[in-house]
């Protein structure tokens, strides 16, 4: 019998991803300054202030309130009818230095002796739905929002849009589990007051399903533009007007959209947010490994659709297992079990080799910190850093590393494929 699978995606302009894209932005200046720097920086922003916390080992010292300011600037919080700007917040610091009884598990004589920052357990997960391996559902999600947001700047088409925004898509799947077809489309956006009440959702309803849509399926392959037709079911803005948003309308806390974060509710999360997070924390670092790893498998054919579980104990290098779940789609006639074992030896998971392989020491994050941490192409870009206390420095850095299929041939020849 054929069913719904639903997932859901927040704009860069959601108080939660504000607080994850702040995070990141300290992040990847105290990377750019001192890649050795230990960061664990928590943002919360609610009407008019940010609160900065966490813990911090690097030699180097920001203007963190500045760096703050220019992220919620960039992300469109600029006048004040927002009750959050970036040019009039509050920005408070309670940043301090990282405990020494963490650090001691971490810091080692060798940099392959490194400990794991934490305990827990990682996830990775691919499936072949999609070109970029990831859940269908999720991925529509984001671009609904990335698509909203190009609108939103652009301000000659749909001249009313504020950041703050949500976006959901539920999927009808064949009891093979194919995609049959999008069953509904839920979308919320602030937006200036600019009309009467039931004129003005209206409106929204309009440009949404007739500008917004259209554009995004544009943007999707052939066989996933096939998914909509003219059943869908629409709901937009469905409780009415969205005028107060973003922090003004609710309080945003780094960490706290993991699973948009990730898979949109596909394959499994140890529950360990990424954002604000150097590599030495697993929950980051070794999420974006076993990743790597399941895109790769799927792609080389090892399965149509894989998770990869590994976990840790702070302070111990070797992780404590590796787990794989080929949903009944492996193409080996191997266990799970026995695949699992292959994955040990093809991607090493010990911390200090993850951050080397995946390049992990580098400014590369706030890329990282809307719209999703998987799926987004690999690419080099030149990122320029300034501070009152370091100068101006140049980086080329490669992003989504963890996204690259560079180990298909190793994979196919180790499974004989």
């Amino acid at each position: 019998m054929p069913y719904l699978f639903t997932s859901e995606s927040v704009s860069e302009g959601h108080p939660d991803k504000i607080a994850d894209q702040i995070s990141d932005a300290l992040l990847d200046n105290f990377l750019a300054f001192d890649s050795n720097s230990k960061v664990a920086c928590e943002t919360l922003v609610t009407t008019g202030q940010v609160v900065l916390a966490g813990e911090v080992k690097s030699g180097t010292y920001l203007d963190v309130q500045t760096i703050a300011r220019e992220v919620i600037n960039k992300i469109g919080y600029t006048k004040g009818e927002y009750k959050f700007s970036g040019d009039s917040c509050g920005v408070i610091s309670l940043i301090h230095e990282q405990s020494q009884d963490i650090n001691q598990g971490v810091d080692r004589t060798t940099k392959e002796e490194q400990g794991a920052g934490d305990q827990g357990m990682m996830f990775g997960y691919a499936t072949k739905e999609t070109e970029n391996y990831m859940p269908l559902a999720l991925d529509i999600s984001h671009k609904i929002l990335q698509v909203l947001a190009e609108l939103r700047r652009e301000g000659d088409t749909v001249t009313y849009l504020r950041p703050d925004a949500k976006a959901q898509v539920t999927i009808e799947y064949s009891d093979d589990n194919v995609p049959q077809r999008i069953d509904t489309i839920v979308v919320s956006t602030q937006h200036d007051d600019f009309d009467a009440d039931e004129a003005m959702l209206a409106k929204i309803k309009t440009d949404i399903i007739e500008t917004l849509i259209p554009r995004v399926k544009s943007q999707l392959p052939s066989t996933i533009q096939q998914l909509f037709d003219d059943d869908i079911t629409y709901h937009i803005n469905p409780t009415g007007k969205f005028v107060i948003g973003g922090p003004h309308g609710d309080a945003g806390l780094t960490g706290r959209k993991i699973v948009v974060d990730t898979y949109g509710g596909k394959g499994a999360h140890g529950g360990g947010a990424f954002s604000g997070k150097d590599p030495s924390k697993v929950d980051r670092s070794a999420a974006y490994a076993a990743r790597h790893a399941a895109k790769n498998l799927v792609a080389a054919g090892v399965a149509d659709e894989l998770l990869v579980q590994v976990s840790y104990a702070i302070g111990v290098v070797e992780p404590t297992s590796i787990f794989v779940d080929s949903y009944g789609t492996s193409k080996v006639g191997l266990s799970d079990g026995e695949i699992a074992k292959k994955v040990a030896t093809l991607f090493d998971m010990k911390p200090y080799a993850i951050e080397n392989r995946l390049k992990l020491r580098n400014p590369i994050y706030s890329e990282t910190a809307a719209y999703g941490h998987f799926g987004k192409a690999p690419k080099t870009v030149t990122k320029v850093f300034e501070s009152p206390y370091n100068g101006r420095i140049e980086k080329e850095v490669e992003l989504f590393t963890w996204e690259k299929l560079d180990k298909v041939e190793e994979v196919k020849t180790a499974f004989g494929l």
